[in-house]
């Protein structure tokens, strides 16, 4: 049984959080530096961005937990500290004066960065802002949600309790992504807490398998970012047997940490750089999974597909076109489609063909700020969804003067 809660980062026992304005980011009301600190030192597992150009962060936080320990994460947003020639050592810097601040090994922190490539990163604001980042640790999941955000729109925060053999534990993320989406590793930047009981390999084990059918699922534009990272550390405070096989313990963590993933994928989707709607695309009766995520992500990627359904178009054609060139092996004949939304259900393709349908309810159906667009393959078992967002004016607005 999972049970959504309060409480974000900090629902789970011994995390606290705190977000401020150090002074990256020009205006005072937007805060830029965040902080997630375990009262005990944590397993750790995280999944990186496979684009060769990797933010510097990345490199120190994957030498920082290859021992599978972690106890804190500090993020800046305003500048990803990516092709930067000083860059590793501004991030081992920043890992340093924070392990000095709080009084643990530098080894054991977490270091992210998000915003603008190839600007120099002043350590100075970061440097004069920890002091007041740690001063603050509470139960402030909101405020490091706030200052991780970019062009986010929105903040993105859930946590759930669940049961491993019969001891409560809980579990909750955050996420900042807006744009620059289409991963095939991990998705902008995600840190997940756990007061659950489990070694960082069986972790790593759960998240890795994870981001394949959450985060590998998400597109936004088709970019993949140079610092997408999600990170998982989990203390062990809530005092259950710890997780040492893959056991019905092993899937009930895994269960949890799936509906934490998904909540924050569909969230991302929703929030994409200047969306109006959130689409989400599940393929049925696939001959195998492989394929069913190849058709789902490929829809979800089509900027013609985006273009329709942000003018609410029943263009459905644009739906075969997408599955016709994304690889799978599919059957065009056998393939059904249909939209539906709080608005209603409306089947538009049938074995690969047109079929008379009402304009007038597609577009009352399309006009909602959620669809849903169910492919069903009619060739086999298997399923995937995946979740992505419109194409608007607004997106080409953002991104034409985002360093601006």
């Amino acid at each position: 049984m999972i049970k959504e809660i309060d409480g974000g980062v900090c629902a789970a026992k011994g995390f606290k959080a705190n977000g401020v304005h150090c002074g990256i980011r020009k205006s005072r009301s937007k805060r830029d530096l965040a902080l997630l600190y375990s009262e005990k030192v944590a397993a750790a597992a995280a999944v990186y961005t496979t684009n060769l150009v990797k933010g510097a962060p990345l490199i120190v936080t994957k030498e920082h937990i290859s021992d599978g320990k972690a106890q804190a994460v500090i993020c800046n947003s305003g500048n990803a500290n990516t092709c930067n020639a000083n860059g590793i050592e501004i991030a081992e810097q920043m890992s340093q004066l924070l392990a000095d601040e709080l009084g643990i090994s530098y080894k054991d922190v977490v270091v992210a960065s998000t915003g603008v490539i190839g600007e120099p990163l002043d350590i100075s604001p970061i440097q004069s802002g920890i002091p007041e980042l740690s001063k603050g640790l509470g139960d402030h999941s909101d405020l490091a949600a706030e200052a991780i955000m970019t062009t986010d729109t929105r903040k993105k925060e859930i946590a759930y309790e669940f049961d491993i053999g019969g001891v409560k534990c809980r579990i909750g993320g955050i996420a900042k992504g807006s744009g620059m989406i289409c991963p095939n590793m991990a998705t902008m930047l995600v840190f997940v807490t756990t007061d659950a009981l489990i070694g960082p390999e069986l972790l790593q084990k759960a998240l890795s398998n994870d981001v394949k059918t959450s985060f590998n699922m998400v597109s936004v534009d088709g970019d993949t970012s140079t610092n997408d990272m999600v990170t998982v550390l989990a203390n062990g405070m809530a005092g259950n047997a710890e997780i040492k096989d893959e056991s019905e313990e092993f899937e009930a963590f895994k269960n949890a940490l799936h509906a934490v993933t998904t909540y924050l994928c569909r969230m991302i989707a929703k929030d994409g750089e200047g969306a109006t709607k959130l689409l989400e695309c599940k393929v049925v009766k696939s001959r195998t999974e492989i394929d069913a995520r190849v058709v789902a992500k490929s829809v979800i990627n089509s900027s013609l597909f985006k273009a329709a359904m942000f003018g609410a178009d029943a263009n459905w054609g644009r739906v075969l076109c997408a599955i016709g060139y994304s690889g799978a092996d599919v059957d065009i004949g056998l393939i059904d489609v249909s939209f539906s939304s709080a608005a209603g259900s409306i089947e538009v393709c049938r074995q690969g063909s047109g079929i008379g349908f009402s304009e007038e309810l597609a577009k009352k159906i399309l006009s909602e700020d959620e669809i849903q667009i169910l492919i069903s393959l009619n060739d086999g078992t298997h399923s995937a969804t995946a979740w992505g967002c419109d194409l608007t004016y607004d997106y080409v607005k953002i991104n034409g003067d985002y360093r601006t």
